[in-house]
């Protein structure tokens, strides 16, 4: 049995309709079930979810679809990028701004998230262009820049509440996802560690690299150390690093994502904020905590 989970603005016909597209395709479809009535909706069906996303992505205006089977649909790990995911901006454009040169780094930054530069010799050629910047910048940065994405601290509230671990592994830099994993909640965080010389950067980053390898490892070392199967877990990112964790996970999900991550993606959240990934699992408004 698996189940699509409809999430936007929804009326009766939406689940209705639904419905009648999932027959279209062979899908089967029987019981439907609101979970949030007018916000997010159930339709349980047999056959073939590959058919049945592509029936009902996009058919209904400002509505997400997450079709999965519904035996697992409830996660126990979490593992979750950072920037742009679980917070607004990307930290390094923004403490580039502090030395003047947040354009020219968010292009490196955005062509990287679109794949189409390594991560690794991204992340050091835009740090070699911070170098010099007094340290300071990063808790200004820090206060003055980085905010939580809606549904951050409710998602992983809530998860934690119902028996969930939660990683936030994030190629950015540990002296904001330390904070930013505090804000919310999560149990573990990863992430890079700016070189610091004299109360300025230095212009280096400490090797190895968080990168997308590191970010797979998290998920496989934390689902083993907790006998968990790949089905019980949940990777969320936007950027092109994220793919490798999204693709092993349970559920991956693309958030918000650049066009090589949404494509790749086994969910895709274009319109809802993070507590679409509740309703994801099952999980109605009157249990989220946060």
């Amino acid at each position: 049995m698996y189940v699509a989970t409809i999430i936007g603005p929804l009326s009766d016909n939406t689940l209705d309709d639904g419905s009648a597209r999932l027959v279209a395709t062979g899908c089967a479809p029987g019981r439907t079930a609101w979970l949030d009535w007018g916000k997010a909706a159930d339709i349980f069906f047999e056959h073939d979810p590959a058919a049945a996303r592509t029936a009902l992505e996009g058919a209904f205006a400002d509505t997400d679809v997450v079709v999965q089977p519904a035996a697992t649909r409830e996660k126990r790990l979490l593992v979750a990028d950072m920037d742009s995911t679980m917070i607004t901006v990307e930290c390094i454009d923004e403490l580039a701004d502090y030395a003047g040169i947040k354009p020219q780094i968010a292009e490196i930054t955005e062509r990287a998230m679109r794949g189409e530069l390594d991560f690794a010799g991204a992340l050091d050629a835009r740090v070699a262009l911070l170098k010099g910047l007094e340290e300071g910048a990063i808790d200004r940065c820090l206060a003055e820049r980085v905010r939580l994405m809606p549904g951050a601290r409710t998602l992983v509230q809530t998860m934690r509440a119902r028996g969930a671990y939660t990683v936030l592994v994030s190629g950015g830099f540990i002296r904001f996802a330390e904070p930013v994993g505090e804000q919310i909640g999560f149990d573990r965080v990863i992430a890079n560690r700016l070189n610091v010389v004299a109360g300025a950067l230095d212009g280096t980053v400490a090797k190895p690299i968080v990168d997308s390898g590191t970010k797979e490892l998290a998920l496989a070392e934390a689902s083993a150390e907790r006998g968990l199967s790949a089905e019980a877990t949940l990777a969320v990112g936007d950027g092109a690093n994220d793919l490798a964790m999204i693709g092993k996970a349970g559920l991956g999900v693309a958030f918000h994502a650049k066009p090589i991550v949404a494509a790749a993606a086994g969910a895709r959240i274009d319109h809802g904020d993070l507590t679409a990934l509740l309703w994801a699992q099952g999980i109605a408004r009157a249990d989220w905590i946060g």
